[in-house]
């Protein structure tokens, strides 16, 4: 048992004893309370405003000091004022209570609210500036933060203190009433059979369903002030339309068609989207050709001799079309209409919040989903347009590839295609603005790949800012460090320094749906957008531009929208992997340490070498870890982080174990086939056990075998 629990049971017991031993126990009996209420009632009846002033005085200390017992001291006023002057009392004291303590953390403890409350305040900060003083209403009406942490939050917004006031006031108000009126009924029993009671009944009925006639009343409010000026149909032709038919609109679309609602899908170019045809399944295939070259190359390390040639890069392309035919007809037309989705091909524009216009044909529907996606970014360097350029999207339609490349970007696309094409004989350069290649993952992490991509000759130019691009002969990349200009030589410049939304030319502008200062759809918890019926998935809103994310989001999408009415389900990214391919390749899940820092965990960490893994030692495959972080003393994990052969597919055991609350304890229990790279979790798991073994249980563990040996 922890120190803190046992301290805390301490004191229970104590407490009892005092309750049993002292005498209190009378004062807790229904009479004993019945005598100390008539004795505050004689007190409020012969001193009105002193127990008014008092009471009042109390609350306001106890709210603005963020000491727990408000809901107490509100039922108590019920019984001891009524519910007129009760309701009185607690609105003005709980506002005056709530406001002291916003301007103490705007004033006096900013630093402390931001730390402890960083992340809570990203969400209230973010809805104030969306929606202002209806923001701060609607947690007031339905708090989905305790009240203490909402006064204390607030503090550090931009919210006026004379709105912060009418607006608390207000959207309290019909809590404090209920449970005022909550407390006068408590306040009449006379006995443990009035409990039955109609009035008491009404007023627990009251309680209980507050929250769910506050969501409502919200939702209604919001709609009002959303929808007002559209004219919304008498009926609707379909159940649900999504736009775009990339990995997060597909699966939207095949959910809701499982569950019989009629749905249409409309995609204005390929069906698969990004993934399919421009995206993870031809960069995939490429991995793969360029792998089989790395192979050959190191073929004679195993005693085979093998010399390669130059690689036929028309072959190569050739294999990556026929790998992307393959699997088209998972996503085709004729494969979701056969499953019941109607799919129009042409060009949506969404003209209100429940009708989309394509081929001059007007839909209605009750849900509308954006699944537009995302494309390259192209940034605005002078001269770009100059010199022959190609985005991760261009790249497929080249039939031969030039000598000198040069990828703009160190983020997982630019690494991996830059190995892929050193792997080709291309003289490759990465230009990488920041410190450090993959700068979300881990330092250590990130090193081995870059190490990796440097021995198959890929030269890595950190903190590289490029700065103009020159066409001539030979085309040239000025680039920038540490204050000195290099000319660049290159035949073809390949721009991978991100990927924009697509929320351009299909409506957003004419109902006014905002957008994130990334340009990416502003979405809430539901993903749903300023309309509560028009929803948004996959690269278009983001936070995570992955196949996997998207898919993951249209489950969400999908159920909110066709049965939100009922219930509606946040998107939960708490156990999400992401991996990035090149060779050794690098997968995560949950928090490394780089944002264990970032965000004040504390955390321990457990590192397992490939190099110790017998799998690894036999194929030559050594390089890289895996790392687990997990709270100091427990084996929950906080998050993975794998760097080696085959990271991809061996982050899903940390993924299941985090999805279902698997400590490392339990991966330890499981057996692994051996040899394989998996048994690289279970050593992990067992490196955590080493390190916390029982010292003291064991030197007792070896006086009984010494023992018995005598």
């Amino acid at each position: 048992m922890k120190t803190s629990k046992a301290i805390l049971l301490l004191v229970l017991v104590g407490a009892a004893l005092a309750v049993y031993f002292g005498g209190l126990g009378e004062y807790l009996s229904l009479a004993g309370l019945q005598s100390l209420l008539a004795d505050a009632r004689a007190y409020a009846a012969a001193n009105p405003w002193t127990a008014i002033l008092g009471f009042a005085a109390i609350y306001v200390g106890a709210t603005a000091l963020s000491i727990p017992g408000a809901t107490v001291l509100t039922l108590f006023a019920g019984a001891l004022f009524g519910l007129r002057t009760g309701s009185a009392v607690v609105a003005v004291s709980a506002t005056l209570g709530a406001t002291l303590a916003m301007l103490s953390a705007r004033y006096l403890f900013r630093d402390t609210v931001r730390a402890k409350f960083g992340e809570r305040l990203k969400t209230i900060d973010a809805g104030i500036e969306r929606e202002g003083g209806f923001y701060l209403f609607a947690l007031r009406l339905a708090p989905v933060f305790p009240f203490f942490v909402i006064n204390l939050a607030m503090g550090l917004t931009g919210i006026r203190t004379v709105t912060y006031v009418w607006v608390s006031l207000i959207g309290m108000l019909p809590g404090t009433i209920v449970y005022v009126n909550a407390g006068r009924e408590l306040g009449k029993l006379q006995s443990l059979g009035d409990i039955l009671s109609l009035p008491l009944a009404i007023a627990f009925t009251a309680l209980a369903l507050l929250p769910l006639i506050a969501r409502k009343a919200l939702d209604a409010l919001r709609a009002r002030r959303v929808y007002r000026g559209w004219n919304k149909p008498k009926r609707f032709d379909r159940n649900l339309i999504v736009i775009g038919a990339g990995a997060a609109g597909l699966v939207t679309s095949y959910i809701a068609a499982t569950v019989r609602a009629k749905v249409t899908l409309i995609e204005k170019a390929e069906m698969g989207g990004d993934c399919l045809n421009r995206g993870c399944v031809p960069s995939k295939a490429l991995i793969r050709a360029a792998h089989a070259a790395a192979e050959v190359d190191r073929a004679p390390e195993f005693g085979i001799p093998a010399q390669r040639g130059m690689p036929d890069f028309g072959i190569v392309m050739a294999h990556v079309r026929a790998s992307i035919a393959a699997i088209e007809p998972n996503d085709s037309v004729e494969r979701y209409t056969g499953l019941g989705v109607e799919v129009l091909q042409g060009e949506a524009r969404i003209v209100s919040p429940w009708e989309v216009e394509v081929n001059g044909q007007r839909l209605s529907a009750r849900h509308l989903v954006i699944a537009t996606g995302a494309r390259p970014f192209v940034p605005p360097i002078p001269g770009l347009d100059s010199v022959p350029y190609c985005t991760s999207d261009t790249f497929w339609a080249l039939e031969a590839l030039p000598q000198r490349i040069i990828v703009m970007g160190g983020g997982p696309i630019g690494c991996e295609l830059a190995q892929s094409l050193s792997r080709f004989d291309c003289d490759v350069s990465i230009v990488e603005m920041a410190p450090e290649l993959l700068a979300r993952e881990d330092a250590d992490a990130a090193a081995v790949v870059q190490t990796s991509l440097e021995r198959d000759g890929v030269r890595v130019l950190l903190g590289h800012k490029a700065i103009e691009a020159r066409a001539g002969e030979p085309h040239l990349l000025v680039v920038e460090h540490e204050g000195t200009r290099t000319e660049l030589a290159f035949d073809l410049l390949l721009v991978a320094v991100g990927r924009t939304a697509n929320v351009d030319g299909f409506g957003l502008e004419t109902l006014g749906i905002p957008l994130r200062r990334n340009r990416t759809i502003e979405t809430d918890d539901y993903l749903r957008t300023r309309f509560p019926n028009i929803l948004a998935v996959g690269d278009v809103t983001g936070p995570f531009q992955l196949t996997h994310a998207g898919a993951h989001q249209a489950w969400y999408a999908a159920v909110n929208a066709l049965f939100g009415r009922f219930k509606s389900f946040r998107a939960d990214y708490r156990v999400l992997p992401a991996a990035t391919y090149t060779d050794p390749e690098l997968a995560r899940v949950g928090i490394n340490e780089r944002e264990a820092e970032a965000q004040g965990i504390a955390v321990e960490v457990i590192v397992h070498p490939f190099s110790e893994l017998d799998r690894a030692i036999a194929e030559g495959a050594t390089e890289g870890f895996v790392k687990v972080l997990v709270p100091p003393g427990k084996d929950t994990i906080l998050g993975a982080t794998v760097v080696g052969a085959r990271a991809g597919d061996l982050i899903a055991v940390f993924a299941l174990a985090m999805k279902h609350n698997l400590g490392l304890d339990k991966i330890l229990g499981t057996v692994f086939a051996y040899p394989t790279f998996a048994e690289a979790a279970k050593f992990a798991a067992g490196t955590r056990r080493k390190r916390h073994k029982p010292e003291r249980v064991l030197g007792w563990v070896k006086r009984y075998h010494d023992w018995r040996r005598h």
